[in-house]
């Protein structure tokens, strides 16, 4: 199967630009690129949230409370499969509200009638401590 670079280029595009809004604070980012059937698993919430109603209202409550300084997105992975792309990734923040936090990261896309849109998301911490670098 061929690979799709574009695809994997605007995938990548997406996560970035949304990750850079939601370290000033804001979550529409993500809210904008995820299908309405998105479901969302977050290591600080005790059950997986369905639909994007459920992860509007989280990520409201959240709205101007994130904040870092810089981030990096390391070792990111596309998977192409079909209409789908499994985006996977390492994720470091600096500074703001948070010193360093260090994060893995999977991302579901699904391409819809409006382009790439999340439908699945899971984020969990690394396992290493935290630790200026």
């Amino acid at each position: 199967m061929e690979v799709r670079q574009t695809d994997i280029d605007e995938i990548i595009h997406l996560e970035k630009r949304a990750l850079e809004r939601w370290c000033r604070g804001d979550p529409s980012g993500f809210l904008e690129i995820s299908a309405s059937d998105v479901v969302y698993f977050d290591p600080f919430l005790d059950r997986r949230l369905d639909g994007l109603s459920a992860l509007t209202a989280y990520y409201e409550s959240l709205r101007g409370k994130i904040s870092a300084s810089r981030f990096e997105v390391l070792r990111p992975r596309v998977q192409l499969v079909g209409g789908a792309a499994v985006f996977t990734f390492n994720f470091v923040s600096y500074g703001g509200s948070e010193d360093v936090h260090r994060w893995n990261c999977t991302e579901v896309y699904r391409r819809d009638p409006e382009g790439w849109r999340i439908v699945q998301t899971h984020w969990s911490f690394t396992g290493r401590a935290a630790t200026a670098p």
